[in-house]
Protein backbone atom coordinates (compact mmCIF):
# COMPACT_ATOMS: atom_id res chain seq x y z
CA UNK A 1 0.00 0.00 0.00
CA UNK A 2 1.16 3.62 -0.96
CA UNK A 3 2.10 6.18 1.97
CA UNK A 4 -0.38 8.74 1.97
CA UNK A 5 1.64 10.92 3.36
CA UNK A 6 3.67 11.62 -0.05
CA UNK A 7 1.95 13.09 -3.36
CA UNK A 8 0.77 10.11 -5.78
CA UNK A 9 -2.50 8.37 -6.70
CA UNK A 10 -4.64 5.03 -6.07
CA UNK A 11 -5.84 2.52 -8.15
CA UNK A 12 -9.16 2.92 -9.34
CA UNK A 13 -11.21 -0.38 -8.92
CA UNK A 14 -14.66 -1.25 -10.05
CA UNK A 15 -16.72 -4.56 -11.57
CA UNK A 16 -18.80 -3.19 -14.11
CA UNK A 17 -16.17 -1.48 -17.22
CA UNK A 18 -13.55 0.27 -17.24
CA UNK A 19 -11.00 2.19 -18.93
CA UNK A 20 -7.40 3.95 -18.42
CA UNK A 21 -5.49 6.28 -20.96
CA UNK A 22 -3.90 9.46 -20.83
CA UNK A 23 -6.22 12.01 -21.43
CA UNK A 24 -9.50 12.21 -19.16
CA UNK A 25 -12.47 13.23 -21.65
CA UNK A 26 -11.30 9.92 -23.97
CA UNK A 27 -11.53 8.08 -20.62
CA UNK A 28 -15.35 9.06 -19.86
CA UNK A 29 -16.15 9.17 -23.54
CA UNK A 30 -15.09 5.09 -23.53
CA UNK A 31 -16.76 4.72 -20.29
CA UNK A 32 -20.19 6.51 -21.61
CA UNK A 33 -19.96 4.37 -24.76
CA UNK A 34 -19.76 1.17 -22.41
CA UNK A 35 -23.36 2.45 -20.11
CA UNK A 36 -25.16 2.66 -23.43
CA UNK A 37 -24.70 -0.90 -24.27
CA UNK A 38 -21.38 -0.93 -26.20
CA UNK A 39 -18.48 -3.09 -25.65
CA UNK A 40 -14.97 -3.02 -24.84
CA UNK A 41 -13.48 -2.65 -28.65
CA UNK A 42 -16.85 0.49 -29.42
CA UNK A 43 -15.82 1.85 -26.42
CA UNK A 44 -11.52 2.00 -27.11
CA UNK A 45 -12.25 3.12 -30.72
CA UNK A 46 -14.03 6.18 -29.43
CA UNK A 47 -11.70 6.81 -26.85
CA UNK A 48 -8.75 6.64 -29.19
CA UNK A 49 -10.45 8.76 -31.87
CA UNK A 50 -10.42 11.51 -29.36
CA UNK A 51 -7.19 11.27 -27.95
CA UNK A 52 -6.50 12.92 -31.79
CA UNK A 53 -8.53 15.78 -30.63
CA UNK A 54 -7.35 16.35 -26.95
CA UNK A 55 -3.63 15.26 -27.61
CA UNK A 56 -2.77 16.04 -31.80
CA UNK A 57 0.83 16.24 -31.20
CA UNK A 58 0.13 12.78 -30.19
CA UNK A 59 -1.90 10.77 -32.80
CA UNK A 60 -4.61 11.23 -35.27
CA UNK A 61 -6.65 9.62 -38.16
CA UNK A 62 -3.51 10.33 -40.47
CA UNK A 63 -1.65 7.19 -38.35
CA UNK A 64 -1.52 4.10 -37.33
CA UNK A 65 -2.33 1.63 -34.57
CA UNK A 66 -2.14 -2.09 -33.45
CA UNK A 67 -4.86 -3.79 -31.18
CA UNK A 68 -4.63 -6.84 -28.70
CA UNK A 69 -8.06 -8.23 -27.72
CA UNK A 70 -10.23 -10.92 -26.88
CA UNK A 71 -13.53 -11.53 -27.31
CA UNK A 72 -16.24 -11.90 -24.54
CA UNK A 73 -15.99 -15.56 -22.86
CA UNK A 74 -12.64 -15.93 -24.58
CA UNK A 75 -8.91 -16.27 -23.29
CA UNK A 76 -7.81 -16.49 -26.96
CA UNK A 77 -5.97 -13.37 -28.21
CA UNK A 78 -6.18 -11.81 -31.18
CA UNK A 79 -3.92 -9.19 -32.97
CA UNK A 80 -4.62 -6.48 -35.93
CA UNK A 81 -2.05 -4.94 -37.67
CA UNK A 82 -3.17 -1.47 -38.70
CA UNK A 83 0.09 0.21 -40.16
CA UNK A 84 0.85 1.32 -43.50
CA UNK A 85 2.58 1.32 -46.33
CA UNK A 86 5.05 3.38 -48.57
CA UNK A 87 3.66 4.01 -51.47
CA UNK A 88 4.16 1.94 -54.90
CA UNK A 89 6.57 4.69 -56.04
CA UNK A 90 9.11 4.69 -52.96
CA UNK A 91 12.49 4.54 -54.08
CA UNK A 92 15.61 4.36 -51.64
CA UNK A 93 17.87 4.87 -54.79
CA UNK A 94 17.00 8.20 -55.02
CA UNK A 95 17.36 8.86 -51.45
CA UNK A 96 20.77 7.02 -51.62
CA UNK A 97 21.70 9.56 -54.52
CA UNK A 98 20.74 12.46 -52.72
CA UNK A 99 23.42 11.56 -49.91
CA UNK A 100 21.02 10.36 -47.35
CA UNK A 101 21.60 7.50 -45.04
CA UNK A 102 18.09 7.80 -43.12
CA UNK A 103 14.64 8.77 -44.32
CA UNK A 104 13.93 12.30 -43.76
CA UNK A 105 11.43 13.14 -41.02
CA UNK A 106 9.62 16.13 -42.42
CA UNK A 107 9.36 15.19 -45.94
CA UNK A 108 6.76 13.22 -47.89
CA UNK A 109 9.09 10.76 -48.49
CA UNK A 110 8.20 9.84 -44.46
CA UNK A 111 4.52 9.40 -45.02
CA UNK A 112 3.31 6.03 -45.19
CA UNK A 113 -0.21 5.46 -46.05
CA UNK A 114 -2.41 6.04 -42.64
CA UNK A 115 -4.05 2.83 -41.53
CA UNK A 116 -5.40 3.50 -38.33
CA UNK A 117 -9.15 4.04 -39.84
CA UNK A 118 -9.21 0.94 -41.79
CA UNK A 119 -8.35 -0.69 -38.91
CA UNK A 120 -10.87 0.97 -36.93
CA UNK A 121 -13.58 0.61 -39.14
CA UNK A 122 -12.76 -3.14 -39.71
CA UNK A 123 -13.00 -3.58 -36.01
CA UNK A 124 -16.29 -1.91 -35.73
CA UNK A 125 -17.78 -4.25 -37.63
CA UNK A 126 -16.31 -7.66 -37.03
CA UNK A 127 -16.10 -7.01 -33.39
CA UNK A 128 -18.19 -4.06 -31.77
CA UNK A 129 -21.55 -3.49 -31.44
CA UNK A 130 -22.45 0.08 -31.87
CA UNK A 131 -21.45 1.08 -35.22
CA UNK A 132 -19.30 3.47 -36.85
CA UNK A 133 -21.73 6.53 -36.09
CA UNK A 134 -22.19 6.06 -32.22
CA UNK A 135 -18.55 5.46 -32.17
CA UNK A 136 -17.27 8.19 -33.86
CA UNK A 137 -20.07 10.93 -32.34
CA UNK A 138 -18.07 11.89 -29.40
CA UNK A 139 -15.07 12.64 -31.02
CA UNK A 140 -17.33 14.71 -34.16
CA UNK A 141 -18.55 16.70 -31.14
CA UNK A 142 -15.34 17.56 -29.58
CA UNK A 143 -13.52 18.37 -32.74
CA UNK A 144 -16.61 20.76 -33.36
CA UNK A 145 -16.81 22.20 -29.96
CA UNK A 146 -13.23 21.97 -28.72
CA UNK A 147 -10.91 20.55 -26.12
CA UNK A 148 -9.07 23.12 -23.67
CA UNK A 149 -5.69 22.23 -24.08
CA UNK A 150 -4.57 20.12 -20.91
CA UNK A 151 -1.09 20.62 -19.07
CA UNK A 152 1.01 17.82 -20.68
CA UNK A 153 -0.13 18.54 -24.31
CA UNK A 154 0.67 21.78 -23.95
CA UNK A 155 4.41 21.43 -22.99
CA UNK A 156 4.19 18.52 -25.86
CA UNK A 157 2.89 21.45 -27.95
CA UNK A 158 5.13 23.99 -27.82
CA UNK A 159 8.33 21.51 -28.09
CA UNK A 160 6.75 19.56 -31.08
CA UNK A 161 5.30 23.83 -32.81
CA UNK A 162 8.85 24.07 -35.41
CA UNK A 163 7.48 20.90 -36.93
CA UNK A 164 4.08 22.24 -38.34
CA UNK A 165 4.63 23.01 -41.77
CA UNK A 166 2.23 24.85 -44.28
CA UNK A 167 -1.26 24.18 -43.76
CA UNK A 168 -0.81 22.58 -40.72
CA UNK A 169 0.24 25.65 -39.16
CA UNK A 170 -3.08 26.93 -39.94
CA UNK A 171 -4.96 23.99 -38.16
CA UNK A 172 -2.55 23.91 -35.65
CA UNK A 173 -1.37 26.75 -34.05
CA UNK A 174 -3.28 30.18 -32.32
CA UNK A 175 -1.75 33.34 -34.20
CA UNK A 176 1.52 31.23 -35.19
CA UNK A 177 2.36 29.63 -31.62
CA UNK A 178 1.86 26.70 -30.08
CA UNK A 179 -1.78 27.13 -27.38
CA UNK A 180 -1.07 27.69 -23.59
CA UNK A 181 -2.91 25.44 -21.24
CA UNK A 182 -6.94 26.01 -21.36
CA UNK A 183 -7.20 27.53 -24.65
CA UNK A 184 -9.48 26.19 -26.55
CA UNK A 185 -8.82 23.75 -29.99
CA UNK A 186 -10.88 23.09 -31.97
CA UNK A 187 -10.79 20.74 -35.56
CA UNK A 188 -13.56 21.39 -37.64
CA UNK A 189 -12.40 19.62 -41.10
CA UNK A 190 -11.43 16.23 -38.89
CA UNK A 191 -15.04 16.60 -37.41
CA UNK A 192 -16.53 16.57 -41.32
CA UNK A 193 -14.04 13.98 -42.06
CA UNK A 194 -15.39 11.87 -39.21
CA UNK A 195 -18.98 12.61 -40.19
CA UNK A 196 -18.20 11.02 -43.44
CA UNK A 197 -16.68 7.99 -42.35
CA UNK A 198 -19.52 7.40 -39.99
CA UNK A 199 -22.09 7.45 -42.60
CA UNK A 200 -19.84 5.97 -45.67
CA UNK A 201 -17.13 3.79 -44.03
CA UNK A 202 -13.61 3.85 -44.61
CA UNK A 203 -14.10 4.22 -48.09
CA UNK A 204 -14.85 7.89 -47.47
CA UNK A 205 -11.16 8.26 -45.92
CA UNK A 206 -9.18 6.60 -48.81
CA UNK A 207 -11.04 7.67 -51.51
CA UNK A 208 -12.73 10.93 -53.26
CA UNK A 209 -12.44 14.60 -51.71
CA UNK A 210 -11.05 13.87 -48.57
CA UNK A 211 -7.62 11.36 -49.52
CA UNK A 212 -7.18 13.81 -52.19
CA UNK A 213 -6.87 16.32 -50.09
CA UNK A 214 -4.41 14.23 -48.23
CA UNK A 215 -2.47 13.36 -51.38
CA UNK A 216 -2.41 16.84 -53.19
CA UNK A 217 -0.67 18.09 -49.57
CA UNK A 218 1.91 15.34 -50.59
CA UNK A 219 2.51 15.86 -54.06
CA UNK A 220 2.83 19.06 -53.32
CA UNK A 221 5.97 18.80 -51.74
CA UNK A 222 7.48 16.31 -53.71
CA UNK A 223 5.22 13.25 -52.51
CA UNK A 224 4.72 10.13 -55.00
CA UNK A 225 1.89 9.03 -53.43
CA UNK A 226 -1.03 8.10 -55.46
CA UNK A 227 -5.08 7.28 -55.15
CA UNK A 228 -4.18 3.89 -55.75
CA UNK A 229 -1.97 3.90 -52.83
CA UNK A 230 -4.39 4.98 -50.43
CA UNK A 231 -7.52 2.65 -51.72
CA UNK A 232 -4.90 -0.45 -51.63
CA UNK A 233 -4.83 0.63 -47.57
CA UNK A 234 -5.93 -2.31 -45.47
CA UNK A 235 -5.35 -3.72 -42.20
CA UNK A 236 -4.18 -7.13 -41.45
CA UNK A 237 -5.12 -9.53 -38.72
CA UNK A 238 -2.53 -11.62 -37.38
CA UNK A 239 -1.01 -14.27 -34.14
CA UNK A 240 0.58 -12.75 -31.19
CA UNK A 241 3.60 -13.85 -29.99
CA UNK A 242 4.36 -14.44 -26.18
CA UNK A 243 7.23 -15.09 -23.67
CA UNK A 244 6.35 -16.30 -20.22
CA UNK A 245 8.78 -14.42 -17.29
CA UNK A 246 8.30 -15.39 -13.45
CA UNK A 247 4.78 -17.56 -14.07
CA UNK A 248 2.99 -14.56 -16.37
CA UNK A 249 2.96 -14.98 -20.13
CA UNK A 250 3.42 -11.47 -21.56
CA UNK A 251 1.70 -10.74 -25.05
CA UNK A 252 2.63 -9.07 -27.98
CA UNK A 253 1.99 -8.04 -31.26
CA UNK A 254 4.51 -9.29 -33.99
CA UNK A 255 6.68 -7.41 -36.18
CA UNK A 256 6.35 -5.05 -37.85
CA UNK A 257 6.03 -3.80 -34.47
CA UNK A 258 8.73 -3.85 -31.59
CA UNK A 259 7.15 -6.41 -29.46
CA UNK A 260 9.69 -8.87 -29.87
CA UNK A 261 12.20 -6.81 -28.53
CA UNK A 262 10.75 -7.10 -24.84
CA UNK A 263 9.94 -10.57 -24.75
CA UNK A 264 13.93 -11.11 -26.10
CA UNK A 265 14.82 -8.35 -22.62
CA UNK A 266 12.79 -10.16 -20.35
CA UNK A 267 14.59 -13.79 -21.82
CA UNK A 268 18.06 -12.17 -21.18
CA UNK A 269 16.94 -10.65 -17.33
CA UNK A 270 16.39 -13.91 -16.86
CA UNK A 271 19.82 -14.44 -16.36
CA UNK A 272 20.03 -12.54 -13.49
CA UNK A 273 18.16 -12.68 -9.78
CA UNK A 274 16.66 -9.24 -9.83
CA UNK A 275 14.92 -9.98 -7.43
CA UNK A 276 17.84 -9.79 -4.52
CA UNK A 277 18.36 -5.91 -6.17
CA UNK A 278 17.20 -2.62 -5.31
CA UNK A 279 14.44 -2.18 -7.98
CA UNK A 280 16.07 1.40 -8.67
CA UNK A 281 19.38 0.79 -7.40
CA UNK A 282 22.89 1.10 -9.80
CA UNK A 283 23.29 -2.65 -10.61
CA UNK A 284 19.42 -3.33 -11.68
CA UNK A 285 19.72 -0.41 -13.69
CA UNK A 286 22.58 -1.48 -14.97
CA UNK A 287 21.79 -5.29 -15.86
CA UNK A 288 18.51 -3.34 -17.73
CA UNK A 289 20.58 -0.86 -19.54
CA UNK A 290 22.80 -3.45 -21.36
CA UNK A 291 20.39 -5.97 -21.77
CA UNK A 292 18.27 -3.31 -23.33
CA UNK A 293 21.36 -2.57 -25.95
CA UNK A 294 21.34 -6.57 -26.94
CA UNK A 295 17.79 -6.30 -27.24
CA UNK A 296 17.06 -3.36 -29.37
CA UNK A 297 20.56 -3.94 -31.56
CA UNK A 298 18.93 -7.20 -32.42
CA UNK A 299 15.04 -5.31 -33.05
CA UNK A 300 17.68 -3.09 -35.17
CA UNK A 301 18.43 -5.94 -37.22
CA UNK A 302 16.07 -8.09 -37.92
CA UNK A 303 12.41 -6.27 -37.63
CA UNK A 304 10.76 -5.48 -40.24
CA UNK A 305 7.62 -5.93 -42.65
CA UNK A 306 6.86 -9.76 -41.54
CA UNK A 307 6.79 -10.14 -45.62
CA UNK A 308 10.55 -9.50 -45.46
CA UNK A 309 11.95 -10.80 -42.62
CA UNK A 310 12.13 -14.64 -41.46
CA UNK A 311 14.26 -13.98 -37.84
CA UNK A 312 11.63 -12.82 -35.47
CA UNK A 313 11.17 -16.52 -34.25
CA UNK A 314 14.91 -15.75 -32.61
CA UNK A 315 13.73 -13.02 -30.00
CA UNK A 316 11.30 -16.00 -28.43
CA UNK A 317 14.60 -18.71 -28.34
CA UNK A 318 16.01 -18.45 -24.68
CA UNK A 319 19.19 -20.02 -25.95
CA UNK A 320 19.74 -17.07 -27.91
CA UNK A 321 18.73 -14.82 -24.83
CA UNK A 322 21.11 -16.95 -22.29
CA UNK A 323 24.50 -15.97 -25.10
CA UNK A 324 23.50 -12.74 -25.19
CA UNK A 325 23.43 -12.22 -21.31
CA UNK A 326 26.65 -13.96 -21.38
CA UNK A 327 27.76 -10.52 -23.08
CA UNK A 328 26.90 -8.48 -20.27
CA UNK A 329 29.87 -7.36 -17.76
CA UNK A 330 28.37 -6.30 -14.24
CA UNK A 331 30.60 -3.90 -13.49
CA UNK A 332 31.13 -2.03 -16.77
CA UNK A 333 29.14 -0.83 -19.28
CA UNK A 334 29.33 -1.65 -23.18
CA UNK A 335 29.70 0.82 -26.02
CA UNK A 336 25.86 1.16 -27.73
CA UNK A 337 25.33 -1.20 -30.43
CA UNK A 338 26.14 0.32 -33.14
CA UNK A 339 22.63 2.01 -34.74
CA UNK A 340 21.49 1.72 -37.75
CA UNK A 341 19.16 4.75 -39.39
CA UNK A 342 15.31 3.70 -37.67
CA UNK A 343 14.34 7.06 -36.00
CA UNK A 344 12.77 6.60 -32.64
CA UNK A 345 11.06 9.29 -30.87
CA UNK A 346 8.16 9.31 -27.78
CA UNK A 347 4.48 10.61 -29.16
CA UNK A 348 2.12 7.38 -29.13
CA UNK A 349 -1.41 7.12 -27.27
CA UNK A 350 -2.95 4.40 -25.65
CA UNK A 351 -5.86 3.37 -24.73
CA UNK A 352 -7.10 0.09 -22.98
CA UNK A 353 -10.74 -1.14 -22.13
CA UNK A 354 -12.08 -3.93 -20.11
CA UNK A 355 -15.84 -4.00 -19.94
CA UNK A 356 -18.21 -6.22 -18.15
CA UNK A 357 -18.40 -9.52 -20.49
CA UNK A 358 -14.51 -9.23 -19.95
CA UNK A 359 -13.61 -8.22 -23.53
CA UNK A 360 -10.28 -6.29 -23.51
CA UNK A 361 -8.79 -4.13 -25.71
CA UNK A 362 -4.78 -2.74 -25.74
CA UNK A 363 -5.56 -0.40 -28.52
CA UNK A 364 -1.88 1.87 -29.39
CA UNK A 365 -2.11 4.68 -31.73
CA UNK A 366 -0.07 6.98 -33.38
CA UNK A 367 1.43 9.67 -36.22
CA UNK A 368 4.98 8.75 -34.60
CA UNK A 369 7.01 12.24 -33.83
CA UNK A 370 5.68 15.29 -32.36
CA UNK A 371 3.21 16.43 -34.95
CA UNK A 372 4.50 13.24 -37.41
CA UNK A 373 5.74 15.02 -40.34
CA UNK A 374 4.39 17.98 -40.03
CA UNK A 375 2.51 18.18 -43.20
CA UNK A 376 -1.05 18.37 -42.54
CA UNK A 377 -3.94 18.46 -45.75
CA UNK A 378 -5.15 21.84 -46.73
CA UNK A 379 -9.10 21.37 -46.48
CA UNK A 380 -9.66 19.27 -43.83
CA UNK A 381 -6.05 19.43 -41.79
CA UNK A 382 -5.35 16.07 -41.25
CA UNK A 383 -2.09 14.97 -39.95
CA UNK A 384 0.38 12.86 -41.74
CA UNK A 385 2.14 10.81 -39.93
CA UNK A 386 5.99 9.91 -40.56
CA UNK A 387 6.41 6.30 -39.88
CA UNK A 388 8.21 6.06 -43.10
CA UNK A 389 11.47 7.39 -41.23
CA UNK A 390 11.50 4.27 -39.53
CA UNK A 391 12.56 2.71 -42.52
CA UNK A 392 16.84 2.27 -42.80
CA UNK A 393 18.48 3.01 -46.31
CA UNK A 394 21.26 0.03 -45.80
CA UNK A 395 21.08 -2.19 -49.26
CA UNK A 396 19.29 -5.38 -48.76
CA UNK A 397 18.55 -4.42 -44.97
CA UNK A 398 14.74 -6.45 -44.23
CA UNK A 399 13.56 -2.76 -42.97
CA UNK A 400 15.17 -0.67 -46.28
CA UNK A 401 12.74 1.61 -47.34
CA UNK A 402 11.08 0.23 -50.70
CA UNK A 403 7.60 0.66 -52.53
CA UNK A 404 4.62 -0.92 -50.70
CA UNK A 405 6.39 -2.07 -47.86
CA UNK A 406 5.48 -1.23 -43.62
CA UNK A 407 8.45 -0.29 -41.42
CA UNK A 408 9.63 -1.00 -37.93
CA UNK A 409 7.13 0.39 -35.81
CA UNK A 410 7.84 1.44 -32.06
CA UNK A 411 4.23 1.25 -30.95
CA UNK A 412 3.28 -1.78 -28.62
CA UNK A 413 0.32 -2.76 -27.32
CA UNK A 414 0.97 -5.39 -24.68
CA UNK A 415 -0.87 -7.85 -22.53
CA UNK A 416 -0.51 -10.50 -19.66
CA UNK A 417 -1.74 -13.86 -18.82
CA UNK A 418 -1.60 -16.12 -16.23
CA UNK A 419 -2.77 -19.90 -16.00
CA UNK A 420 -4.40 -19.09 -19.27
CA UNK A 421 -6.48 -16.55 -18.31
CA UNK A 422 -6.40 -12.58 -19.56
CA UNK A 423 -5.02 -11.11 -16.62
CA UNK A 424 -4.12 -7.14 -17.94
CA UNK A 425 -4.64 -5.37 -20.87
CA UNK A 426 -1.32 -2.48 -20.68
CA UNK A 427 0.74 -0.67 -22.86
CA UNK A 428 4.06 1.85 -22.11
CA UNK A 429 4.07 4.97 -24.45
CA UNK A 430 7.43 6.68 -24.96
CA UNK A 431 8.38 5.27 -28.68
CA UNK A 432 12.19 2.88 -28.59
CA UNK A 433 11.73 3.33 -24.39
CA UNK A 434 8.79 0.85 -24.80
CA UNK A 435 10.05 -2.79 -25.04
CA UNK A 436 12.40 -1.66 -21.48
CA UNK A 437 8.80 -0.18 -20.38
CA UNK A 438 7.13 -3.39 -20.67
CA UNK A 439 9.87 -5.45 -19.19
CA UNK A 440 10.29 -3.06 -16.37
CA UNK A 441 6.63 -2.90 -16.19
CA UNK A 442 6.21 -6.56 -15.75
CA UNK A 443 9.51 -6.76 -13.36
CA UNK A 444 8.60 -4.21 -11.14
CA UNK A 445 5.61 -6.34 -10.39
CA UNK A 446 6.85 -9.82 -10.31
CA UNK A 447 10.43 -9.35 -9.09
CA UNK A 448 9.85 -6.46 -6.12
CA UNK A 449 6.01 -6.89 -5.44
CA UNK A 450 5.44 -3.82 -6.53
CA UNK A 451 1.49 -2.41 -6.69
CA UNK A 452 0.11 -1.48 -10.15
CA UNK A 453 0.29 2.14 -9.81
CA UNK A 454 3.42 2.26 -7.88
CA UNK A 455 5.08 -0.19 -10.50
CA UNK A 456 3.47 2.73 -12.88
CA UNK A 457 5.12 5.85 -10.82
CA UNK A 458 8.14 4.17 -10.85
CA UNK A 459 10.89 6.00 -11.89
CA UNK A 460 12.57 5.00 -15.04
CA UNK A 461 15.66 4.71 -16.95
CA UNK A 462 16.73 3.74 -20.52
CA UNK A 463 19.89 3.41 -22.70
CA UNK A 464 18.79 5.01 -26.23
CA UNK A 465 21.84 5.72 -28.60
CA UNK A 466 24.73 5.64 -26.30
CA UNK A 467 23.10 7.42 -23.14
CA UNK A 468 21.49 6.51 -20.52
CA UNK A 469 18.53 8.59 -19.94
CA UNK A 470 17.96 8.59 -15.88
CA UNK A 471 14.70 10.28 -14.60
CA UNK A 472 14.96 12.42 -11.86
CA UNK A 473 13.39 10.32 -9.20
CA UNK A 474 16.64 8.19 -9.51
CA UNK A 475 18.61 8.78 -6.44
CA UNK A 476 22.13 11.51 -7.80
CA UNK A 477 24.04 8.84 -5.64
CA UNK A 478 23.10 6.07 -7.86
CA UNK A 479 23.09 8.20 -11.42
CA UNK A 480 27.11 8.78 -9.94
CA UNK A 481 27.19 5.26 -9.35
CA UNK A 482 26.27 4.34 -12.86
CA UNK A 483 28.61 7.34 -13.97
CA UNK A 484 30.99 5.41 -12.37
CA UNK A 485 30.45 1.95 -14.13
CA UNK A 486 30.96 3.90 -17.71
CA UNK A 487 27.75 5.17 -18.82
CA UNK A 488 26.61 8.27 -19.98
CA UNK A 489 23.92 9.66 -17.86
CA UNK A 490 21.72 12.15 -18.84
CA UNK A 491 18.63 13.93 -17.86
CA UNK A 492 15.97 13.93 -20.77
CA UNK A 493 13.78 17.10 -21.11
CA UNK A 494 10.83 14.83 -21.27
CA UNK A 495 9.88 11.89 -18.70
CA UNK A 496 10.21 8.30 -20.24
CA UNK A 497 7.02 7.75 -21.62
CA UNK A 498 3.87 6.70 -20.08
CA UNK A 499 1.52 3.68 -19.14
CA UNK A 500 -2.17 2.03 -18.59
CA UNK A 501 -3.02 -0.96 -17.35
CA UNK A 502 -6.37 -2.46 -16.47
CA UNK A 503 -5.96 -5.48 -14.00
CA UNK A 504 -8.49 -7.97 -14.14
CA UNK A 505 -8.83 -10.31 -10.98
CA UNK A 506 -10.49 -13.55 -10.40
CA UNK A 507 -12.89 -12.33 -8.25
CA UNK A 508 -14.52 -10.31 -11.06
CA UNK A 509 -13.18 -6.63 -9.37
CA UNK A 510 -11.45 -4.24 -12.31
CA UNK A 511 -8.10 -2.60 -10.90
CA UNK A 512 -6.95 0.25 -13.08
CA UNK A 513 -3.82 2.76 -13.22
CA UNK A 514 -2.82 5.41 -15.23
CA UNK A 515 0.72 7.44 -15.40
CA UNK A 516 0.94 10.81 -13.98
CA UNK A 517 3.72 11.62 -16.53
CA UNK A 518 0.18 11.81 -18.75
CA UNK A 519 -2.99 13.76 -17.74
CA UNK A 520 -5.06 11.25 -17.88
CA UNK A 521 -6.38 8.55 -15.18
CA UNK A 522 -8.22 5.12 -15.23
CA UNK A 523 -12.38 5.41 -15.30
CA UNK A 524 -14.61 2.80 -14.09
CA UNK A 525 -18.33 2.01 -12.90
Amino acid sequence: MRDFHTPGRSEVLATEGMCATSHPLAAQVALNVLTQGGNAMDAAIAGAVLLGICEPQMTGIGGDCFVLFNRAGEDQIRALNGSGRAPAAADPEELRAKGLNAVPLNTPDAVTIPGAIDAFCHLAETEGKLGLEAILQPAIHYAEAGVPVATRVAFDWKIGAETLQGAARAHYLFGGKAPDVGQTFRAPGQAEVLRQIARNGRDAFYSGEIAQDMIDALVANGGVHTAEDFLAAKCTETLPIRGAYNGVDLVEHPPNGQGATAILLLNILKNFDLTRLDPFGAELIHLEAEASKLAYDARNRFIADPDHTTHAEKFLDQTVADRLAALIDPKRAMPAAAPLTESVHKDTVYITVVDRDRMAVSLIYSIFHSFGSGIASEKYGILLQNRGSGFNLQPGHPNEFGPGKRPMHTIIPGLLKQDGRVLMPFGVMGGAFQPTGHARLLSNLTDHGLGLQASIDAPRAFADGGVLKLERGIAPSTSQQLSDLGHNVQVPETPLGGAQAIRIHGDGVLEGASDPRKDGCALGY
